[in-house]
């Protein structure tokens, strides 16, 4: 079984009321071979939402206690997304899921990049902190643009 972010799965669940669709992952649903999942609804957010980006770090060190996570106006939200975090780490685990695909470049989801918490629009390399705690975990989290390789 393979999770993977509902926004990726065509669902309306991004901060800004989009989705981000992966036809690849779309069949996959349809097939009942993953399950969506979205960490930040699971750690209370709404659709839609301000955008949020990780200040001073990466999920590693929001994990750490060494960054937070703010919202567009400043607000530090950094409970929700740890709260959003864990209780992903646990469907994945009750799903014995052999793979995480994450969106590419969310706070909560990044699996190579997020962005540089200014609300620029740039980003570095870094992991959100869903994909940080799962891989403490030991839990394979890949990107969408990794899927298709590691089908094979």
């Amino acid at each position: 079984m393979i999770v993977v972010s509902s926004c990726l799965a065509g669902l309306k669940v991004r901060y800004n009321g989009s989705h981000s669709l992966n036809e690849k992952i779309k069949e996959l649903i349809d097939k009942k071979e993953a399950i969506a999942v979205c960490p930040e609804l699971l750690g209370g957010f709404q659709t839609p939402r301000e955008p949020c980006e990780i200040k001073g770090g990466n999920g590693y060190d929001v994990l750490d206690g060494h960054a937070i996570i703010i919202d567009k106006s400043g607000n530090d939200v950094t409970d929700l997304y740890v709260d959003g975090a864990f209780k992903t780490l646990a469907v994945v685990k009750q799903l014995q899921a052999s793979t995480v695909v994450l969106k590419e470049s969310s706070p909560s989801c990044g699996s190579s990049y997020i962005y540089n918490g200014n609300f620029e629009g740039i980003q570095h390399e870094g992991a959100g902190i869903t994909t940080a705690l799962l891989r403490r975990a030991g839990i394979k989290v890949i990107s969408e643009n990794e899927l298709a390789k590691a089908l094979l």
